[in-house]
């Protein structure tokens, strides 16, 4: 198995603490994606995933699997260890749940906000921005983090007390707000705490 990827970029970090979680990061080996000269669009790259993003995990077989959910799916499903994703119908509904919402709730509005309302990754890269819709995402991820701060005040992580893909996404979302300065509002009290307890598990720190 391979991963075509660009270490320390949010979706990729998905990925990478999946694999740690699982205790699987020594059966996959890492293809770097020079997103950064715009690899990540050339011929070669779109052959494996069309929508130009990283990660995309390589099988053995030769098929390509795009898209960090149904990735950490994948990972979840084919190796030993504590499930990120759900046992069971009512379980695996409610993570698969607030794993989306903490993706267009937090990391997707920051991506938004980031790529449309900053420099981005500069302008080879960034050939389109909207302004105005990268500054509404921002509050969009305001209004998300004070979200998930209420889903902590009784729970030690996203989905009850285990940890699952949805503490992975949201905890990716926030690392990318601290790189988009977007500060978590220190009235978020749990998500704080909450965001210092996931920083230190050996699949993170």
């Amino acid at each position: 198995m391979k991963i075509h990827d660009i270490a320390n970029f949010p979706n990729p970090l998905r990925v990478r603490i999946a694999l740690a979680e699982k205790n699987a990061t020594d059966s996959v080996s890492f293809v770097p994606v020079d997103v950064m000269v715009g690899e990540h669009r050339t011929s070669e790259f779109l052959a494996k995933n069309p929508a130009s993003g990283v990660p995309v995990l390589e099988l053995d077989d030769g098929t390509f699997i795009s898209e960090c959910t149904a990735i950490i799916e994948y990972i979840d499903h084919t190796f030993e260890g504590p499930s990120l994703t759900g046992r069971g119908a009512k379980a695996r509904a409610i993570i698969s749940m607030m794993q989306r919402r903490a993706e267009f709730m937090v990391l997707d509005a920051v991506a938004a906000y980031f790529h449309n309302a900053t420099d981005g990754l500069g302008p080879e890269i960034e050939t389109y921005q909207n302004q105005t819709w990268g500054e509404r995402q921002k509050e969009v991820a305001l209004k998300g983090m004070a979200y998930f701060n209420q889903v902590l005040a009784d729970a030690d992580y996203v989905v009850g007390d285990e940890f699952t893909v949805a503490d992975i996404t949201l905890f990716a979302g926030l690392g990318f707000a601290d790189f988009a300065a977007i500060d978590i509002p220190s009235e978020c009290t749990h998500l704080l705490a909450w965001k210092a307890r996931v920083a230190s598990r050996p699949s993170v720190s």
